[in-house]
């Protein structure tokens, strides 16, 4: 899945140990969709090669970011994650590219 919106904040990068005995780190950033109601989304990339794609952007920049969601239970309770996987810097005329509608020339390329 993929989200589209406008870095808002990048936290702090945060580490430690799983169970496992693992060594972790993770930065979480903070989408903004540019929608009327619940419009920021938490996003967390894990791991060094996923940090190392967030490194590239800053604070303002938009962009698409492919994404996993995932729950899981604790005590009847439902926790969910929001984990990307891919981060691509979206231009200003990327957005006019998706638009239906007439060509420059006015040509719709419909037969009718």
């Amino acid at each position: 899945m993929d989200i589209i919106g406008t870095i808002k904040t990048k936290l702090d990068i945060e580490s430690g140990v799983s169970k496992a005995g693992k060594d972790w780190t993770k930065q979480t950033i903070v989408l903004d969709m540019n929608k009327d109601f619940n419009s920021e989304v938490a996003i967390s990339f894990f791991g060094a090669d996923k940090l190392a794609l967030v490194d590239g952007f800053e604070v303002g920049t938009d962009v698409k970011v492919g994404i996993n969601v995932s729950s899981r239970e604790w005590n009847g309770r439902y926790f969910h994650n929001i984990d990307g996987w891919r981060i691509d810097s979206i231009d200003a005329a990327s957005p006019k590219a998706l638009e239906v509608g007439a060509d420059d020339d006015g040509d719709t390329g419909l037969p009718f």
